[in-house]
């Protein structure tokens, strides 16, 4: 992985102090509420419900074994004991004092961590695929564009204050797993004769919340030499006709909206052509900046090769014990285990999700032994995915019997990534203030239903349940194959479920088939979809897939009954505001 040098501890560092700096003159009363939110803002630090939540970048979602543990530490000094990896690949602590969290920044600082840009009007955390580097089916690795987008972006001056947040997405698989075309931007890596110089497909204006749209490809096979300078176009574009008098029409995909693809692409090619010295000092300087990143992840390979060496060399397989634990080992060996483009390696996804926890929340005991597992069975490195697991993506095939045993002990050896039961969820009520509903009770009561029969839910396959506490769409709701959105009506918590979601290639949004519902009857309204999926489906037909085929109406009787009155639009206004 990327590891630091002097100049990027450097600038951490500084910002730690310009932040400790800004705090104190908060709290001394030196800076009023409305002059203090931005900085915070771009420093992680969200006010939420009961206590103030600091948000932790998890750049392309890589972090190694000592930054684990550095967040455990953090887990069990600053907070109650854990912490929430999101769908954007980061980490929340939702307990923190205020005047402590610039503490928290410095000792993060030390291990290479920090908080810019985790939130506020600028370019979020760059996210990727997270078997970036390792994926059977990857054409190029996105890690080292990653890095190299991620220290352009970073305290941009330019780009600090947008009309709105900002998120960029990168893949470099034929599968997409980064869902690009949910992002402000996404990029898609093609290789070339030369391996240092891919070339992009760039698509611009996707995004969930109260708008979700798809976003457009606004170039194809961009060289390498122009990818900056065209990213800084787009923001520029967008960071002078982006609207700043409505933030629920702030983003870039109002805009491309309302330009349409054609004005806004000459909008940006107008810019581009201006070459300003900025511009052209990337065109003449980024092989080599990118050589020098791109060597960093060449030593993960020499990394690897060197724990599988060990584990021939010690012949360590344990013998299992009987039959039902070869069978236990071997229903999660084919639900956990990720096929690996080395020859002898595979990827083990770690499912956080269990009907008596928040989804994505890991203890410091857990991060911890996670920590050490990455170090005695891979290449010390642990991967967050935005289905807010996590994946080890170099063990060697001989270790998985040893891995599973420690795995299963401590409750992540469910044979359940990408099920049913793998529900993505934000923290939604019961933290966030901007929550119109819970979604924490709701996912483990949803997770705790279908866990009474392993063998349906088996035979449902990948099937994503995704919820939201709101419309700003953290759960990323309107990509589940169901998704559900937490509604405030009068005062009461309601839910609206849409359905044929779909991520990957064929990117969809799904649609409400009806009414908003109480919380007691989600759980059964999502097991009579499923039924009614396992009804009507084709072989290896997915949900989506189904619901394109037959129509939302077979799904929407199943939950409401007789459906001739009720409304299957995508967005019906009434339960879309706040009554």
């Amino acid at each position: 992985m990327y590891r630091y040098d002097t100049f990027d501890r450097q600038l951490v560092a500084e910002r730690v102090a310009q932040y400790r700096d800004q705090l104190a003159r908060y709290l001394a009363g030196e800076l009023r509420d409305e002059e203090f939110l931005p900085l915070r803002l771009q420093n992680g630090l969200y006010r939420e419900r009961h206590s103030p939540m600091l948000r932790v970048a998890i750049p392309y979602g890589l972090l190694s074994a000592d930054q684990l543990r550095a967040l455990a530490t953090v887990a069990e000094r600053w907070d109650r004991g854990y912490g929430h990896f999101t769908t954007r690949q980061n980490i929340q602590f939702h307990w923190v004092r205020l005047e402590e969290t610039a503490e928290i920044l410095a000792f993060l600082a030390e291990h290479d961590l920090h908080a810019i840009q985790t939130s506020g009007n600028c370019i979020r955390n760059i996210t990727t695929d997270p078997l970036a580097g390792v994926a059977a089916d990857e054409r190029v690795d996105p890690r080292p564009w990653c890095e190299f987008i991620r220290q352009w972006a970073t305290l941009h001056p330019e780009f600090a204050f947008l009309p709105r947040k900002f998120k960029i997405a990168v893949n470099g698989a034929k599968e997409d797993r980064a869902a690009i075309r949910a992002h402000d931007i996404g990029l898609d890596l093609y290789p070339t004769d030369d391996p240092l110089a891919p070339e992009f497909d760039i698509y611009v204006g996707g995004g969930l919340g109260r708008t979700p749209i798809v976003g457009k490809r606004l170039y194809a096979r961009v060289p390498a030499a122009e990818l900056i300078p065209t990213l800084e176009a787009i923001l520029r574009v967008y960071n002078r006709f982006g609207r700043r008098d409505n933030k629920y029409k702030a983003r870039i995909k109002i805009l491309l909206q309302a330009l349409g693809v054609e004005a806004f692409r000459a909008a940006v090619d107008a810019e581009r052509a201006r070459g300003d010295t900025v511009v052209a000092t990337y065109r003449d300087g980024w092989r080599d900046e990118v050589a020098r990143i791109a060597a960093h992840f060449a030593e993960d390979d020499e990394r690897a090769a060197r724990t599988a060496s060990k584990w021939r060399a010690e012949q360590a397989q344990p013998t299992l014990r009987d039959a039902g634990e070869e069978r236990a080992f071997a229903r999660w060996r084919s639900r956990n285990v990720l096929p690996h483009r080395v020859l002898g390696f595979v990827a083990v996804a770690l499912v956080t999700k269990r009907h008596e926890r928040a989804p994505g929340d890991v203890t410091a005991e857990e991060m911890r032994a996670i920590a050490d597992w990455s170090e005695r069975y891979a290449d010390g490195e642990i991967r967050v995915t935005h289905e807010q697991n996590l994946v080890l993506a170099w063990v060697p095939e001989a270790a998985l019997p040893a891995l599973w045993r420690e795995v299963r002990a401590l409750g992540f050896g469910r044979p359940t990534f990408r099920l049913a039961t793998d529900v993505i969820s934000c923290p939604g009520g019961d933290y966030c203030a901007l929550a119109n509903a819970r979604s924490i009770p709701v996912a483990q009561a949803v997770i705790a239903q279908l866990d009474r029969d392993p063998k349906r839910l088996a035979a449902l396959g990948k099937v994503a349940i995704n919820l939201s506490g709101c419309m700003n769409a953290c759960g990323h709701h309107h990509l589940g194959a169901i998704g559900v959105l937490g509604v405030d009506k009068k005062g009461e918590e309601w839910y609206q479920i849409t359905i044929g979601g779909q991520e990957g290639n064929d990117l969809r949004l799904g649609q409400v088939i009806g009414p908003s519902v109480r919380a007691e009857a989600v759980a059964p309204a999502i097991e009579r979809l499923l039924d009614t999926y396992l009804a009507l489906r084709r072989p290896e037909e997915r949900f989506a897939e189904t619901v394109a085929r037959v129509g939302a109406e077979p799904f929407a009787t199943a939950v409401y009954g007789d459906v001739s009155t009720v409304s299957t639009q995508q967005n019906p206004e009434h339960d879309h505001v706040v009554a």
